[in-house]
């Protein structure tokens, strides 16, 4: 009923939902997402899992431990900025996700988001007060408060900066680097290498990937979500005009 409701506040009829697309890190609810799918759309959900075809070859070792959050965006950066790229993606964990300039997820880096060390800051000491996280006038705190919130964000800032410098040491100077997640905006725009913020790139993910599948089913084949180099084929990549070759 949540979605009908968030639906009806922004008139848009259920009877319109042509296509449901999700990327679950939670396997546990996949089981009740597809039947809310089905009996309330009438739709079955296509699901970010192995076998779905995303159009980026997956350079993992084993292509079946990346989440599906971090394919998703992946696939909307190198279709919206091209290669090489780097997602920084601002959740419960940061991770780095990086693209070469062929269109191959490469793998990247896993981090603590920031709200989880703030967390345990506040969890492990007996008198530092839970702070919001912020942007803080100036460096030096003069409060317990502003002096937890200039170490939050800044040293925050240091690690996303450090763990992008190292990358573009590796991808070379010339890779763009996209923000998204809920503090996207707070920490990358002050970042020395993020050059974009986009808040919508993991839904512009889902929409790609679920356009390609629907060409697809059509007779077009595309890499899949668990390609490997060894099997992967060659295939362009539907509205970008780059043709991912074999790694």
């Amino acid at each position: 009923m949540l979605f009908r409701n968030l639906f009806a506040m922004e008139k848009i009829e259920v009877e319109g939902i042509g296509g449901i697309v999700i990327s679950s890190v939670v396997p546990p609810l996949d089981s009740t997402l597809r039947q809310v799918c089905e009996r309330y759309f009438n739709t079955k959900p296509l699901f970010i899992e192995p076998g779905v075809k995303t159009g980026m070859p997956v350079l993992y070792d084993n292509p079946a431990e990346v989440g599906a959050d971090r394919i998703v965006n992946s696939v909307a950066a190198f279709e919206k900025f091209g290669g090489p790229c780097v997602v920084v993606d601002f959740g419960t964990a940061t991770t780095f996700d990086c693209v070469s300039a062929k269109g191959e997820y490469q793998g990247g880096v896993i981090s603590p988001g920031i709200g989880i060390s703030a967390d345990a800051l506040f969890e492990k000491t007996a008198r530092l007060p839970r702070v919001d996280i912020r942007k803080p006038a100036r460096v030096i705190g003069s409060t317990t408060v502003s002096s937890l919130q200039s170490g939050l964000y800044y040293g925050y800032l240091g690690l996303v900066d450090g763990i992008l410098e190292r990358l573009l040491e590796e991808m070379g100077k010339s890779t763009t680097v996209v923000a998204t997640g809920g503090l996207a905006g707070l920490i990358g725009t002050r970042s020395k290498y993020i050059k974009h913020v986009d808040d919508l790139l993991t839904l512009d993910g889902l929409r790609i990937i679920w356009e390609r599948n629907v060409a697809a089913k059509s007779g077009r084949e595309t890499p899949s979500l668990n390609s490997s180099p060894a099997s992967r084929a060659p295939a362009a990549t539907p509205g970008s005009g780059r043709k991912p070759r074999p790694g």
